[in-house]
């Protein structure tokens, strides 16, 4: 064998190891992201969620508004990329407890009663008025001792938060995304598709709760989006006593 063909072996040889080498590299990077993001979301391999929506008025067929259809198609896409599956509930008919399947719930206490049940036992210090009559209060947030009303198609607020009960290591998480409006739901969801490896390395896989804002939804839909803050502490403390409302001077 002459210089010229060793020299071309030994690079045909080189080549092969380093894109083996640099294979080998992007599948274990590959898998260590996808683990984290199984372990942020409660799925591992296989795993069951549950995603819980509402109950449309009409009649007992489940049917759900258009907005919480695009909220649950961009769950469906996280919950298929972690390699779990996905079964859909009427909020009327979930019956589980905590940590034996990852929940994802979806709407606001007014028309989501596994919601209210969320909010009474996991964050008690977020309060939604849920008043039928119309009035500057109608569906405004109270969390602590701020309100935060809505104005739709202007200025629109959602929770999104992760909880765990228990040993967090051991359970799985419920993730809650209550919006003022439906819109303001899929907005949620989609934040968190978009943010979730932000929010697994600044949180882990612990409880947080946040406060959304959804700006200009008329104009803009879902996709602009403002966090306010991380409300976790003031969400999980008992509800004070009723407080001025924020920005009182919209309410004439």
């Amino acid at each position: 064998m002459n210089d010229d063909v060793r020299n071309i072996v030994l690079g045909v040889v080189a080549a092969g190891i380093s894109a083996a080498l640099g294979w080998l590299a992007r599948t274990y990077l590959w898998k260590r992201r996808l683990r984290r993001k199984q372990a942020f979301f409660g799925l591992p391999d296989n795993a069951e969620s549950l995603l819980v929506v509402n109950r449309g008025a009409g009649g007992p067929e489940l049917t759900v508004m258009r907005y919480d259809v695009f909220a649950l198609l961009e769950l469906a896409a996280l919950i298929k990329d972690c390699n779990a599956h996905a079964q859909i509930i009427a909020h009327d008919a979930a019956r589980q407890g905590f940590g034996e399947r990852t929940e994802f719930c979806v709407g606001g206490p007014a028309s989501n009663r596994r919601m209210t049940a969320h909010l009474a036992s996991l964050l008690p210090g977020v309060r939604v008025n849920v008043d039928a009559e119309p009035g500057p209060d109608r569906g405004a947030f109270q969390i602590g001792s701020e309100r935060y009303r809505v104005e739709v198609g202007r200025e629109e607020y959602a929770l999104l938060a992760r909880l765990t009960v228990g040993d967090s290591q051991s359970t799985r998480p419920v993730f809650l995304f209550c919006g003022q409006t439906a819109i303001t739901n899929q907005a949620a969801t989609r934040y968190l598709a978009r943010h979730h490896e932000r929010l697994s390395r600044k949180h882990g896989n612990s409880t947080f709760a946040l406060l959304l804002k959804v700006v200009n939804s008329q104009a803009y839909g879902p996709d602009v989006v403002e966090l306010v803050a991380d409300v976790t502490r003031a969400a999980q403390a008992p509800a004070p006593t009723p407080a001025a409302p924020r920005n009182s001077h919209r309410a004439s």
